[in-house]
């Protein structure tokens, strides 16, 4: 097998098989309970309020154990803890498989967002620090193709399984996949160098208090009143604890998150767009599986195939990543791949009506799908190409951070407008908030098409070194 910068060496093909495939299985459960919630309800007899946690728990813990997650991994070694992470979501998922209640079902989806906050940065981690600059691109876009391909399958597997077999078996499937992976990780991969810099506890805490506040606002704010004292105490708790973080990061010796790498454009820019790529990806897909079901009256099954055009394109094109960011540059794949997302997003929610033909939003998904592939693996590689190896950790745990808040946000502020001006009363009344929820979603597309355009122009062709260890400053010119 031959990358575009050369054959892959057998210890990079271990490194991409094993972080995509452990991706694969931690981005899955983003989506694969949502088709699958209708059934659960009836079997544990859950209320809409558990049914709204037992997504919610996973996202929240997620989130804001990212940092930590990272810190730990350069600390204690990225193989080791890559390992006690996937072990943790696998043991997490058989938890899930056996919850005799909605209670148990959302401790334990809590504990898979905990092992999953371990699996993802590091796993990124390990692929960028696994491949020199110059191959780095493509092995990204093979890894955000392995990613998308769950995005894609998420809603389809939970439909299919919870349909065909029972619902248990959603989280069942994770666990011989963890079961061979673990061993693998720790057979196939090279330990690498420890971080010789000690913990910073208090940014710990600070970094989780400040997510934890202003997620858990995020996430209640639609179900209890944005201007309920709960949220408002909830979100002020969240920005203060932020900016003492941002503070104390300033002055600490060891800093978790090394606020000087925030002095790149390249660096800003691109987790900028990485905030709202996620935020109108995970917008689009809660609202759309929605809109199949209330607005055009398809089950979980059904669905979630009709999503697949959409999604598909995510795997079709990341894997070409390298190519079109060496010929383009990351800056024009990020502006023009969110302004494609935008504009698939404004035609979805011009046409949307209650017996809307299925045929009509094809069209219309394969350009949003394919704006975002286009968008997805550029963010990524601008960000870990404008960092040393010494800090390509810390970036992965910053840039998953926001990746993953940047999906609360997106379907916050989409649910916010969707209960503006729509409900669940009716076919119609839903149809009524989804489409000024979609031109929300495409409003974030475009500011991040925007942060796009921040980016540095990537010279062509792209002179890297062999031995450079990271993309920097004869890599790009300023943006003109």
């Amino acid at each position: 097998m031959g990358t575009e910068g050369g054959r892959l060496t057998q210890g990079q093909g271990w490194v991409l098989a094993l972080t995509s495939v452990a991706s694969f299985m931690v981005s899955l459960d983003t989506q694969v309970v949502a088709t699958a919630l209708p059934v659960i309800r009836v079997q544990l007899h859950a209320s809409l309020a558990a049914l709204e946690w037992t997504v919610n728990a996973y996202t929240l813990s997620f989130a804001v154990l990212l940092l930590t997650g990272a810190a730990l991994g350069e600390r204690l070694g990225r193989r080791r803890m890559l390992a006690a992470g996937l072990g943790l979501f696998t043991a997490a998922s058989a938890a899930c498989a056996l919850a005799p209640d909605a209670g148990v079902l959302i401790a334990a989806r809590a504990a898979q967002g905990a092992g999953g906050a371990l699996v993802l940065p590091l796993a990124f981690a390990l692929l960028s620090a696994g491949f020199p600059p110059q191959r780095r691109a493509w092995a990204i876009g093979i890894f955000t193709s392995v990613t998308g391909l769950a995005v894609a399958a998420g809603p389809v597997v939970g439909g299919a399984v919870a349909q065909g077999i029972a619902w248990p078996w959603i989280f069942w499937l994770n666990v011989p996949i963890g079961l061979v992976l673990i061993p693998l990780v720790l057979l196939r991969l090279a330990p690498g160098a420890r971080a010789a810099a000690r913990l910073d506890p208090l940014g710990l805490m600070l970094a989780t208090g400040g997510a934890l506040g202003l997620v858990w606002g995020l996430i209640r704010a639609n179900s209890v009143g944005w201007s309920s004292p709960e949220i408002v105490a909830a979100l002020i708790a969240g920005a203060v604890l932020t900016a003492a973080f941002i503070g104390w990061e300033l002055r600490a010796a060891y800093p978790m998150v090394p606020l000087r790498l925030f002095r790149s454009r390249a660096y800003s820019a691109g987790n900028a767009a990485c905030l709202c790529v996620f935020a109108v990806l995970f917008g689009l897909v809660f609202f759309m599986a929605q809109f199949l079901q209330t607005g055009l009256g398809y089950g979980p099954l059904g669905a979630g195939l009709r999503l697949v055009p959409g999604w598909a394109m995510l795997t079709l094109i990341a894997p070409f990543a390298g190519a079109l960011i060496r010929r383009f540059g990351e800056r024009a794949l990020i502006a023009g791949g969110l302004t494609l997302f935008a504009a698939g997003l404004i035609w979805i929610a011009l046409i949307a009506r209650v017996g809307l033909p299925y045929a009509a939003l094809v069209g219309p998904l394969v350009l949003a799908g394919a704006g975002v592939s286009l968008a997805i693996a550029p963010t990524q590689s601008v960000v870990m190409t404008a960092v040393t190896p010494a800090d390509i950790g810390k970036a992965s745990g910053t840039f998953n951070t926001l990746r993953q808040l940047g999906g609360v946000f997106g379907v916050s502020i989409c649910a916010a407008v969707f209960a503006a001006h729509g409900g669940y009363a009716s076919p119609a009344a839903f149809v009524s908030g989804f489409g000024p929820a979609m031109g929300a979603c495409a409003g974030l597309a475009l500011l991040g098409a925007a942060a796009g355009l921040i980016i540095p122009r990537r010279r062509q062709p792209a002179a890297v070194r062999p031995d450079s260890g990271a993309v920097r400053a004869p890599e790009t010119q300023p943006a003109r």
